[in-house]
């Protein structure tokens, strides 16, 4: 029963899928933060079969269509499948990732760190923020459109790697203060038990992309201690903006990688 417990908290802090039952699974979250990439391997399933149904309806409503195209079919298809894929991704996580990309962008250049949290828990989009958000969740729809065929591998790949990357985040950091990033640095600063999350991960990663899997945990882990820093510089602490905005940013990078990786 507890397990069932943790899986329903955890989905329900990293998805709009209300599974918790009260508050309490924010704590209960972040005391289990090192199994977010097993969660993020379930949200990777989803997302891949999402995008491989909109690929098959989309090839069977492109069959019986008799209007001209300014692209190749397949083209359109793959096109199509990415931006519906990367707009299933943002509304099945509720946006809360996306949100904390904005935050980071709109906090980029403000020197004083009071202006900083302010701007950063302020319901505003700046230049900055909005030009932020929108190039990363580009080069999500970029990497899934190049990855063709491996595309179903390597949603669920990016999506383990993302938690990944934000467990690594608050391994890292420091607890100070208070915050939902606070909440899960506190739980989880030099705690050895995240070992877990880099066994998990590179146990699914492996599976699907075999010797490919040692760049990529490798990519995540200088990406996610290069955002704590980035949190300690800007916040002075591990901020929940960070956390989202590190996940948005890993997934980016791994689709990228990825599709680096296999067209080569």
């Amino acid at each position: 029963m507890k397990a069932l417990r943790v899986f329903k908290d955890l989905v329900s802090f990293l998805t709009i899928i209300p599974l918790a039952k009260d508050e309490s699974f924010l704590e209960n979250s972040a005391r289990h933060m090192f199994l977010f990439p097993l969660i993020g391997g379930v949200i990777g399933l989803l997302t891949a079969l999402y995008h491989s149904v909109c690929q098959y309806l989309l090839r069977k409503l492109f069959a019986i269509l008799v209007i001209p195209l300014l692209l190749p079919k397949e083209l359109l298809i793959e096109a199509i499948s990415a931006g519906a894929t990367v707009a299933f991704i943002l509304i099945l996580t509720g946006l809360q990732h996306f949100d904390g990309l904005v935050d980071l962008g709109n906090v980029i250049g403000l020197k004083k760190k009071e202006e900083r949290d302010t701007v950063a828990h302020a319901w505003i989009v700046t230049y900055k923020g909005a030009f932020l958000a929108v190039f990363i969740e580009f080069m999500s729809f970029l990497g899934i459109l190049l990855l063709s065929s491996f595309a179903f591998n390597a949603l669920i790949c990016s999506e383990v790697l993302a938690k990944l990357a934000m467990v690594t985040v608050a391994w890292f950091g420091k607890p100070s203060g208070n915050g939902l990033g606070s909440l899960f640095a506190k739980f989880n600063s030099k705690r050895k038990l995240n070992v877990v999350a880099y066994v998990i991960s590179f146990s699914i990663v492996s599976l699907l992309f075999g010797i490919l899997s040692i760049p990529l945990i490798l990519m995540i882990f200088i990406l996610g201690v290069a955002m704590e820093r980035v949190s300690e510089k800007l916040f002075g602490r591990v901020s929940g903006d960070i956390l989202g905005a590190t996940n948005e940013i890993s997934r980016a990078a791994c689709l990228i990688l990825i599709a680096i990786m296999v067209n080569l």
